[in-house]
């Protein structure tokens, strides 16, 4: 798999598992899209039902449908690969003659990156994707449906893009960090909490951004149990 730091130095990853293994996964592959000799960069912050062994083979069922899309298929805009990776879960939890039907699946948000047009496309599926620009957040908000079974009705993943600048800094994340219980009420860390940690260290170095956020999870954690696999990615342009 391609690595991030062979296409931008300037990110971090935060990926703490509840177990030894997890539902949460990030993708990083580098592809160039053979009709218009372009290298896109995709990058895909995900959170598969379950956690532990569950999780970790469903993580493994997507990411295979994400190569399967991006490398086989090359399919370029995320929402179209989206759409495929959900058509191929389905298939591979649904097997014909199956009594029992899965809506095993995945949250996520999936970029494509061109830095070279300073562009980016994505698609969402239940978690949002943030914006730092100007020290001020921007959200995107995400389709509300899943990747994978969802009722009866099956609409396609929406396309969303942005016209990046520089120093811009995006953040994509799981559910787990602002789901945390703990504080001195033991309550959930919540959305509105992470965004005001984030406009407060946004200017640091993105490593240092890292371990402020993992003392931050840690400290409002206390004694008490992770509850969730956590990820989340930040990259700046």
């Amino acid at each position: 798999m391609e690595t991030i730091e062979n296409t931008t130095r300037d990110f971090f990853i935060l990926y703490k598992p509840k177990d030894i293994v997890s539902g949460d996964f990030y993708y990083a592959r580098a592809h160039v899209i053979p009709s218009k000799n372009n290298e896109l960069f995709y990058m895909c912050t995900a959170d598969c039902t379950g956690h532990g062994v569950p999780g970790a083979l469903m993580s493994m069922v997507s990411i295979a449908r994400l190569n399967e899309s991006i490398i086989e298929k090359n399919l370029e805009h995320p929402n179209i690969i989206l759409d495929n990776v959900r058509k191929g879960i389905i298939e591979s939890l649904n097997p014909e003659g199956s009594d029992e039907e899965s809506k095993d699946g995945m949250d996520c948000v999936l970029c494509a990156y061109d830095f070279k047009n300073m562009k980016l496309e994505f698609a969402a599926a239940n978690n949002p994707l943030w914006l730092i620009r100007n020290n001020q957040i921007i959200e995107y908000k995400p389709d509300k449906m899943p990747v994978g079974k969802y009722g009866d009705s099956v609409n396609p993943f929406t396309l969303q893009a942005i016209d990046l600048l520089e120093g811009d800094i995006i953040y994509t994340f799981t559910d787990g960090f602002a789901d945390q219980f703990g504080g001195p009420k033991g309550k959930k860390f919540k959305y509105k909490q992470l965004q005001e940690v984030l406009l407060s260290i946004h200017q640091k170095p993105m490593e240092e951004q890292k371990q402020l956020l993992n003392n931050e999870f840690e400290s409002w954690r206390g004694n008490l149990e992770q509850i969730d696999d956590v990820c989340i990615v930040a990259v700046k342009i």
